[in-house]
Order: C-alpha cells, then structure tokens, then sequence
C-alpha cells in the first residue's frame, strides 16, 4: 500500500474485505486482512497502518483504562505442578502462538498470577510478550502463599512488596497494570495493604489496583479506607461468576455499580461444566480439569447443570454458536462486567472462545437462560426481593421467582 499523508477513514465492507476512503471521500485503497479492523492513518506518515481490532473495549469500572471485552487467563501456562497440568502446560512456544491470537483478535489483555504454577505461569507469559510489552495489558495477583516462611504470604505490605518485584522479574517487565489481591487477608489492617498498594501505584511499578474473591464487607471497607486518606482505589474485582454461579449478583453486583468497579470474571464457564461436553446419561470427557479439580472448585448439582445446559443447547441451536460461546455471551451483557477471562489449553480452544464477542443474544434468549439458572438467594437477599419498590436488584428477577 503507498503511503497515506492526512486523515484518513476505514470502512469495512465485510470481515476480510476492508475499503479506504480518504477524506474527500473517494476510495484510494482495497486490502484484504483476517480480521475486521480499522484503520487510522495519522498526518505523520510513522502512524500509517495501525490497526485497531474490532474487538469491543470497555473500561475498568471508574478508571480511564480500557480493557477488552474478552481476556485471556494464562493458568494454562506453564503446568507447574498436577493442578495446573489439569488446566493445561503450554511452553512458550505454544504459549507466544497463543498470544499471536489473542493480539490478531484484539485481545491485548492477559491475567496470571504468582500462584499459577508457582510462578512459571507468569516467567511463560513474559517470554511470550518478550519485545511487544507495549502492545499488552497484563495482570498478576498476590496474596497466596508463595514459600515456606511466615510471611511469605499474606498482604502484609513486607510480603506485598516482594511479591511484586518477584513477579516483575519473572514477567521481564517493569511495571504491572492492574495489580491484584488475590484473596482477602484479616490478619493485616486494611490500612497497611492499601497504603502498600498506593506506595506501588506512586512508584511507577503499578498502574492500577484490584482485588478477587473479596466479600461485599471486605470491598467496601477497603474503598471507604482509600477514600478516606485519597489512597489509590480498587477499580477492578475478579470474581468468580457464571450461569451456574450467580451468586456475584446478590451484593458484589449492586456494590460494583454503586462504587464503579469492574468485574474481571473468573472461570466463566462455571469451572468447566459449561463447554458443552457434560449432558445427562453422558460420562465426564477424557480431556477435562474435572478430573483432577471438580473437588477444589464450586460445587453443582447434577440436575442444575444439565438443565442449564438444556437451555444452552436450544439458544446455541437458534444463534448458530456453540455452548460455551453462548455462555460467555450471556456473560457480556450483565451490568457490572468489564472483562470476561477465558482460558484455553490449546489454539481450537483459543478460537472458540473468542467467538463468543461481536454479537449479541437476544432479549428473549437471555430470559431463557436466566430462568433456567435462577436459584433461590440465601438469606437476607431472598428477604430483601421481597421488597423491590424500595431495593431494587440489577438483575430481573427470573419470571418463575418474580414476587
């Protein structure tokens, strides 16, 4: 393609087919590319041919960062020891293909934490990223234990600063952009965990905090401390959240639209149950984490699986997607969710999943899955439906359980 000189506009006929309309308006270019994309040509001709996928982005909660719609979780990176080879064991090789991918797909943000493969996750996802840290977003966690030593966990603001520079090494960067508590620590003050995390955000070796797995007492107390003494903020929550564990939205849900926090979900596919291969009368596939984990992860019933899969099965008939593609979709439509983290042990499973964004499910499929996932909230949110005119909830209720 020549070079371009002033403003230029993309428009994009079909996927594989983009048409380049300078800014009199008449086609100059014609190129074909493997995703639907838009071009921006800038005066200067060093900004000619960056490419911006069309992948949605969203922002973290009230922060100005923009993350995509779909992340990718690298737990499958590395496996370490048995519980992470349950997930997956990519190298680098397998691992930077990966990548590949995601980038192409405009995919651009990558979890991890120190936990995953007791470090080896994050040392493959750094080499994979090696000489492109610019393109990328990346997330990591602390908390966990990490080695033998009393205070080699917790956040205690002695463990808390190692365990970043720790993690900066193994990821060959120097700084984090979100940067997570991976657990909630009662042991050490609130006060002495966030004045650590803002130390970290004021040297530059952070950019943004969050926290996962915290309760709805454990998250308000935390912003009200930040607030109180102008600390850097949660922006971000990773939780764990799915059609078959819907408990994010009793508290966590309403906390996070009130407070501006992100919900970066976790194990979306409900711990692995949602892909599809699990139906009644059917024994579990050779090829799954249940095997190794179902014991370690949320617990479901049968009868409450299948008959959210049933209902699966009939919107991925009507929409033409796949079950964990519909799933993920359903995801990306309830209020609160800034990101949802899939992971994938292989490039099939990668593809799939990115599937999921780009399209929408109807009204009508949403309620039908909302139905067929509602359970009963445990006390007081059952207590507190009772009462919607005066506490509304952020999701509609289910038709069967509307009171």
């Amino acid at each position: 393609m020549e070079p371009l000189f002033g403003a230029a506009f993309v428009f994009v006929a079909s996927v594989g087919e983009v048409r380049i309309f300078n800014t009199g308006g008449t086609e100059s270019h014609r190129v074909d590319l493997p995703i639907v994309c838009v071009l921006l040509f800038d005066a200067h001709p060093s900004f000619c041919g960056r490419i911006y996928s069309s992948m949605e982005f969203r922002t973290l909660g009230r922060s100005g960062l923009k993350v995509p719609v779909l992340s990718y979780g690298t737990g499958t990176f590395g496996g370490g020891n048995e519980f992470f080879r349950a997930w997956g064991a990519s190298d680098v090789a397998e691992a930077t293909r990966l990548v590949d991918i995601c980038l192409e797909a405009g995919v651009n943000l990558f979890d991890t934490a120190d936990i995953y493969s007791d470090g080896l996750s994050e040392t493959v996802l750094g080499k994979a990223i090696a000489g492109r840290r610019d393109q990328v977003l990346i997330s990591t966690k602390a908390t966990f234990r990490m080695g033998p030593g009393p205070n080699d966990l917790g956040s205690s603001r002695y463990h808390l600063i190692r365990a970043c520079e720790a993690s900066l090494r193994r990821l060959g960067t120097d700084y984090v952009d979100i940067y997570h508590l991976h657990g909630f620590d009662a042991l050490t003050s609130v006060e002495e965990v966030l004045s650590t995390l803002n130390q970290l955000v004021v040297s530059g070796k952070v950019r943004y905090i969050a926290c996962s797995n915290f309760s709805g007492w454990h998250l308000m107390k935390s912003l009200d401390v930040s607030d109180r003494y102008g600390w850097s903020r949660y922006v971000g929550h990773q939780v764990y959240y799915s059609l078959i564990g819907r408990e994010y939205e009793w508290e966590l849900m309403p906390l996070a639209l009130d407070q501006g926090v992100g919900a970066l979900v976790w194990s979306p596919l409900g711990w692995g149950r949602l892909t599809g291969k699990i139906r009644r009368g059917k024994p579990l596939p050779a090829e799954s984490r249940l095997h190794k984990t179902a014991g370690l992860g949320p617990q479901v019933a049968d009868e409450y699986l299948y008959k959210v899969v049933d209902a699966l099965d009939e919107v991925a008939k009507e929409t033409g997607k796949s079950v964990p593609q519909v799933a993920l979709n359903w995801l990306l439509q309830r209020p609160s969710i800034s990101t949802v983290i899939f992971g994938a042990r292989n490039e099939e499973q990668l593809r799939q999943n990115l599937g999921a964004a780009g399209w929408n499910l109807s009204a009508g499929q949403v309620a039908k899955l909302d139905a067929a996932s509602d359970v009963t909230p445990v006390y007081p949110y059952w207590h507190q439906r009772q009462f919607l005119e005066r506490n509304p909830v952020a999701i509609p209720l289910a038709e069967k359980s509307a009171l």
